[in-house]
């Protein structure tokens, strides 16, 4: 089955219609720099151009940077806080005409991990773990996605994790791969203190990178780099829409 997934990310939104069996994308994913500021009518417009482009009449799966509980978003760490308490399932199929769900980013990159790619029949504690703009989280229990965990907002030394071991965090601090290295250890450390997973998968843009700083990182659970890379969202986005 072919459908369209849309991510939505801090810095760009990209979409491609996907073979939700496969976990492929099926034509050349279009990205569109999100707006700034990041408000709803921006971003719905956007959406609504990225459906256009591939003259889309199926029905859409969209990723949000944020808590989204039955389509409304009710956090908004990297995109406009006026996201808070928005029926974005609502406004999105008022803007394209279509069917949408709509789900937590890192959510849909686990779900595509689980399903393709590098978690595929893991059984367990498993945690999806997404490094860009923020950290997204991805919870599983024996394939069954815990949705909206949120983990990138741990407190660590005072401050979100993401603050300190983000990719944004590195590039934005100018970090070496070996400092940075040390601050994603420390925050694998305390999600592992936590949940005892028996796999955790890094995804992200940074994953295509990952033997610059992966094998630095020392922790007692297998670490091992996003299948999919940064196109896990918008593969988990469609199967979440094609899911009956």
């Amino acid at each position: 089955m072919e459908t369209l997934g849309i991510d939505i990310g801090g810095s760009g939104i990209k979409g491609a219609p996907v073979d939700t069996a496969m976990g492929e994308l099926t034509r050349e994913r279009l990205r569109i720099p999100t707006p700034a500021p990041a408000k709803p009518k921006a971003v719905t417009e956007v959406v609504a151009r990225i459906v256009e482009h591939f003259d889309w009449a199926g029905p859409v799966g969209v990723t949000f940077p944020g808590v989204v509980i039955d389509g409304v978003t009710r956090s908004a760490a990297n995109v406009d806080e006026s996201w808070i308490g928005t029926d974005a399932r609502a406004m999105f199929s008022k803007a394209t005409g279509l069917p949408v769900v709509v789900l937590n980013d890192a959510d849909a990159a686990g779900i595509a991990e689980m399903a393709v790619g590098s978690a595929r029949d893991q059984p367990g504690v498993v945690l999806v773990l997404t490094f860009g703009t923020g950290i997204g989280s991805a919870l599983f229990v024996d394939g069954h996605l815990v949705p909206n965990t949120e983990l990138g907002h741990l407190e660590i030394r005072g401050k979100d994790a993401e603050r300190r071991a983000s990719d944004h965090a590195r590039t934005e601090g100018e970090l070496s791969w070996g400092k940075w290295a040390g601050r994603v250890e420390e925050y694998l450390q305390r999600v592992e203190a936590l949940f005892s997973p028996s796999l955790i998968v890094i995804g992200g843009g940074v994953s295509r990178k990952s033997d610059r700083f992966l094998p630095m990182v020392k922790v007692r659970t297998r670490v091992v780099p996003a299948t999919l890379q940064n196109e896990a969202g918008i593969v988990g986005a469609a199967m979440a829409a094609a899911t009956p």
